[in-house]
């Protein structure tokens, strides 16, 4: 059995995020891994469904607990390309996600250690073991060219 490492994970979390760039979406993208096996894909989709809840990491959570037959999710890694904001990071913490894994971090509005800690605060049930950086600058580049060019646009 091939096991992959977090970059290689992350570069699919980034091309999921070049399909949200591609739409007009804000580039963010996650996959959900569980036991070396991807069981969801998702990208930013919020313009596109009128839905302010429609995140990458909601959307991949919710593929994910369909894929698995169960919400608990104890033994899923998500990969995102930024760092989950706060309703992203509740999520994760109530879906039991064992870690996430980001690009990105947002130290503005970042949930999982930026601005806040959600992901570890000690009076959740639950909390989610995180690592930052992976694959930072190609992260960072995508999202700064997205911006560029809405800016440009205007």
């Amino acid at each position: 059995m091939i096991i992959f490492d977090d970059e290689y994970y992350m570069r699919l979390a980034l091309n999921e995020a070049q399909n949200a760039f591609d739409k007009g979406e804000v580039p963010v993208g996650a996959v959900v891994v569980c036991d070396g096996r991807i069981i969801a894909r998702a990208w930013n989709q919020v313009e596109m469904l009128k839905d302010a809840t429609a995140h990458a990491e909601i959307l991949a959570i919710t593929q994910a607990a369909a894929a698995l037959g169960d919400w608990r999710l104890e033994n899923a890694e998500i990969y995102v390309t930024k760092e989950p904001c706060a309703m992203c990071a509740g999520a994760m913490v109530n879906s039991r996600i064992k870690r996430v894994v980001f690009g990105l971090s947002d130290p503005r509005s970042g949930a999982a250690g930026g601005a806040l800690d959600v992901t570890g605060f000690s009076g959740m049930l639950h909390n989610v073991a995180v690592k930052s950086g992976v694959l930072e600058a190609e992260c960072k580049a995508l999202l700064q060219d997205f911006f560029k060019l809405v800016r440009c646009q205007r």
